[in-house]
């Protein structure tokens, strides 16, 4: 049984990766940071059906936390980096606060937890890291240059890690999402809604399904000649 961590895996995207993950038959770690009460329910409701699933609570754009969290879990097989925050403002209102919080959150934690997971992966010769970047880090976001800049750094970062861990067994991919409808998104107003559906050639707005399934796909044995590549899971909405 492989072992997957989810990073920050209470809601959204990473809470239906750890659902779909478990119900393939994985040992899942779920990674919460603040949202305690979230990631405890999706604790008991996963468990209620599939028992190999754990709760692990770390600060993951902490170095410290993070080495903390990796000797308390052990060894980890498919690394899953999906913490993330966004925010929305004019690049001339961007603070220094802001920008270390959104780097720290959103690219530092992928470099930390990449560098912890490794050396079993290596040793191992085989490990599956996928990275959860967005459509906005492929071709930039108006009023959101630091999400933007974090999410392209996860895209460099995949492929150059691919690079060097091929000869090791080890795929690093990355899945770009479009717009889906989380958290992150329960900002925007139905004209919001209605306006970005016509911008996507489907018609439609993506679930954090969609990415799962994307996610469960790049960690199956079947993806083992797939590395240093994006995914863009986003209905052809950047193409």
């Amino acid at each position: 049984m492989k072992n997957v961590l989810i990073t920050g895996a209470s809601r959204g995207i990473g809470a239906q990766c750890a659902r779909s993950f478990a119900k393939n038959g994985y040992n899942v770690w779920i990674n919460y940071f603040k949202s305690e009460y979230k990631a405890k329910n999706l604790y008991s409701e996963i468990s209620s059906d599939y028992p190999f699933v754990h709760l692990v609570k770390a600060d993951v754009s902490d170095p410290v936390q993070v080495r903390e969290m990796f000797d308390s879990i052990g060894e980890i097989d498919i690394l899953i980096n999906n913490a993330g925050i966004s925010q929305t403002k004019l690049f001339t209102d961007i603070t220094d606060e802001d920008w270390n919080r959104m780097i720290s959150t959103n690219l530092s934690s992928a470099f930390y937890c990449c560098r912890a997971a490794l050396p079993h992966m290596i040793n191992n010769k085989w490990g599956r890291i996928i990275n959860i970047s967005s459509m906005w880090g492929q071709v930039g976001g108006s009023c959101e240059v630091h999400y933007s800049a974090a999410k392209a750094g996860i895209i460099g970062l995949t492929k150059a890690l691919a690079m060097e861990e091929g000869l090791s067994g080890i795929t690093v991919n990355c899945i770009a999402p479009g717009v889906i409808m989380t958290d992150m998104n329960s900002h925007l107003s139905d004209d919001d809604i209605i306006a970005l559906k016509n911008d996507t050639p489907t018609g439609t707005i993506g679930t954090p399904d969609d990415i799962a399934q994307a996610a469960l796909f790049l960690a199956n044995e079947n993806a083992s000649f797939i590395t240093g590549q994006v995914l863009g899971v986003n209905g052809g909405f950047v193409v």
